[in-house]
């Protein structure tokens, strides 16, 4: 209808919000890189809520819980979708919000066709949707979910919908369906308040990024998890992958000794923006990296990573869009659990999320869980950007090349690495990129591979050290990617 990346962006995360509800919806939050073809350069919006104000680590100690937060009322964090959703639109697109919304309306008012893969997520979390009553009237249907094949409706989802169309996002940010919310989770035993809905904002951010075989890797800066992709692109850069062979057992060894040391980084220095001990320049300076690198044992695997010295010299939505102007949108969006919290403030016909389980309650640490703060997030979207053939009028010297992602809490950093290396190194196109086996490194020595890895590399694996063991695809991330190509819009 001639809108751009941004009004289509909003659009598709709409639709998506309805007809994978588990996964994504306005109760949970959003990232984003975009490509501004006119102004020749990549911006990033975080529209990741916070912690409510009574979100404190000693009442959560109070509570027994002593090293994680359990899912449910207590990881519930304002929700920020919505208003990043907005504020995309507002700075990138050409159509209100209420247009944005209308496609979702019609398919949570009239219902749609659950699919296969939709229906066994769904019914994955049974037990979950069983424990509230809000969630049982919305997503079960005499006490089960849906079948795939089967027509289904969310006619509360479709008032909530509307009401957003006509209020904006100020329905949910103060408004009655705020306070709906605010009411529902103090009575559960939760840390949000209605001021707490009104005070969010989303931010502007400056991403973050590494030079990787001639091109430029782009992440979203902390509070999320894409610096572990862009440290370990910089571990790996001296070695001949090449020639070590694609998934060979010597190069996925060394993809998951250099995984763990960045997820080691993770824990101990990301966290929101505000409370950082160790900046994204200093965790990806030279001196940094080379120590990282020089834990990288090539022999056995390690059975746990440390974090580097502090002074040196998880499920989602991705999608991506493109349009005849150049721009180019990379955008991630999600419950983190499926689900979120499983809970559903009764009528509002959508679940709230849980990235409050993203906080620690170890004291001292950028993650500490704190009111106001924003929590450790898996969520990154990707973008690649090229040295120009001919720069830009204003010396600029990038060009657009890829937007990219993939789903799956922390498989998202270690597979935008695995995808980059299939790509960029072994010359692959971008579906064989994405088809080839990975890995997924858990904790410990503990790695689940796909079912296409050769045995005999399965065999040599072990006989390094890993705990392996195949499991299921959906265990490693859907992915999609757009590249722009010499005479693409």
């Amino acid at each position: 209808r001639g809108g751009t990346a941004g009004d289509a962006t909003v659009t598709a995360a709409a639709v998506l919000s309805v007809v994978e509800p588990m996964m994504t919806g306005v109760g949970g939050d959003m990232f984003a890189l975009i490509w501004i073809a006119k102004e020749h350069r990549l911006v990033a919006l975080n529209a990741s809520g916070r912690a409510g104000s009574l979100m404190t680590r000693e009442e959560l100690l109070r509570r027994g819980r002593t090293t994680t937060i359990p899912r449910g009322i207590e990881t519930v964090t304002v929700p920020g979708a919505l208003a990043g959703w907005q504020a995309l639109l507002d700075a990138y697109g050409t159509i209100k919000l209420a247009q944005a919304v209308a496609p979702a309306i019609g398919y949570a008012e009239k219902g749609f066709v659950v699919t296969p893969v939709i229906a066994e997520d769904w019914a994955s979390q049974t037990g979950i949707l069983r424990r509230d009553a809000g969630a049982r009237a919305t997503f079960l249907r005499d006490s089960q979910p849906p079948s795939a094949g089967d027509w289904f409706v969310n006619a509360d989802y479709a008032r909530t919908l509307r009401q957003i169309a006509t209020e904006g996002p100020a329905a949910l940010y103060g408004g009655t369906l705020g306070q709906r919310i605010a009411d529902r989770v103090k009575e559960l035993g939760g840390f949000i308040t209605l001021d707490d809905l009104r005070k969010n904002a989303p931010t502007w951010v400056t991403p973050i990024s590494v030079n990787f075989k001639g091109y430029r890797v782009w992440e979203m800066p902390p509070n999320n998890q894409g610096i572990a992709a862009l440290e370990m692109l910089r571990m790996l850069e001296p070695y001949d992958l090449k020639a070590m062979g694609q998934n060979s057992a010597a190069y996925l060894h060394l993809l998951i000794e250099a995984k763990k040391l960045a997820y080691a980084d993770l824990a101990r220095y990301i966290g929101d923006a505000d409370h950082l001990t160790l900046t994204p320049e200093q965790m990806l300076s030279d001196a940094f990296i080379a120590e990282r690198r020089s834990h990288i044992d090539l022999t056995k695997a390690a059975l746990r990573a440390e974090p580097g010295p502090e002074r040196v010299g998880g499920e989602t939505v991705y999608l991506t869009v493109a349009d005849r102007d150049g721009n180019m949108v990379s955008f991630i969006n999600s419950n983190f659990d499926e689900f979120g919290s499983g809970i559903v403030v009764p009528g509002t016909g959508f679940v709230l999320h849980d990235r409050g389980a993203g906080f620690t309650v170890t004291a001292g640490l950028p993650n500490t869980v704190a009111p106001g703060k924003r929590p450790f997030h898996t969520l990154i979207p990707g973008f690649v950007t090229r040295p120009a053939a001919k720069p830009a009028a204003d010396g600029t010297g990038d060009e657009p090349y890829m937007s990219f992602g993939l789903m799956g809490g922390s498989m998202q950093a270690q597979g935008h690495v695995q995808f980059l290396l299939n790509h960029l190194v072994f010359g692959m196109d971008v579906q064989e990129a994405m088809d080839a086996g990975r890995f997924r490194h858990n904790t410990g020595t503990r790695v689940i591979v796909e079912s296409v890895i050769a045995d005999s590399v399965i065999t040599r694996l072990r006989a390094l050290g890993h705990d392996v063991s195949i499991a299921r695809a959906s265990q490693f991330g859907g992915s999609q990617a757009i590249i722009k190509l010499p005479r693409g819009y």
